[in-house]
């Protein structure tokens, strides 16, 4: 008897292939580690409070130099499975203009509004934590230099009170883990 055929009200126990399937997603999140599921919600992302000098700031720019192609860079920022194991976090990357992002377990969210291979990825991008609908402008240009890449990221148009928060987690989070990742 098929789903269509079942009489309304009686359910049927779940198959075997579903029992196992259930299993399988239940002990991959365990075999993953704690990176992933057993560590806080990335506590490293705690807000910091603004300086006085950096409190009306809604922009920064940061540069930094990697020994890889435009393209190796690229394509980390933009694949799922290389950029949670670069951050050890989960990451869930739509790696097409339009995409959805879901980065650092859930905190971070957004779309990719504009995407040139190789040369510049540009993403309404936003904490989980701020208000709905409130969405900032990130944006990754990559710059070859003989073999290496330098990257400059401007990100424009987040509350005032952020600077220090978001320029620390910009280094700490995607700079600093970029640089060991691609060592």
């Amino acid at each position: 008897m098929n789903d269509q055929q079942q009489p309304a009200g009686i359910t049927r126990p779940p198959t075997r292939r579903q029992l196992i399937c259930t299993m399988a997603i239940a002990f991959g999140g365990l075999a993953t580690g704690p990176k992933v599921w057993g560590s806080p919600r990335q506590s490293a992302m705690k807000e910091l409070p603004s300086t006085a000098e950096n409190r009306k700031r809604t922009s920064l720019h940061q540069e930094a130099e990697f020994k890889v192609s435009s393209q190796r860079l690229y394509e980390v920022l933009l694949d799922s499975k290389q950029f949670a194991a670069c951050t050890g976090v989960q990451a869930e990357i739509d790696p097409k203009e339009g995409g959805a992002f879901t980065l650092f377990g859930g905190q971070i969210i957004g779309r990719s509004v504009e995407l040139v291979p190789n040369q510049r990825i540009v993403q309404a991008w936003r904490p989980a934590h701020w208000d709905p609908g409130v969405y900032s402008i990130a944006k990754f240009e990559f710059k070859p230099q003989g073999t290496a890449t330098i990257l400059l990221l401007d990100h424009t148009g987040f509350p005032e009170g952020d600077f220090d928060h978001l320029s620390s987690g910009w280094k700490s989070h995607y700079i600093e883990n970029l640089k060991k990742f691609l060592a």
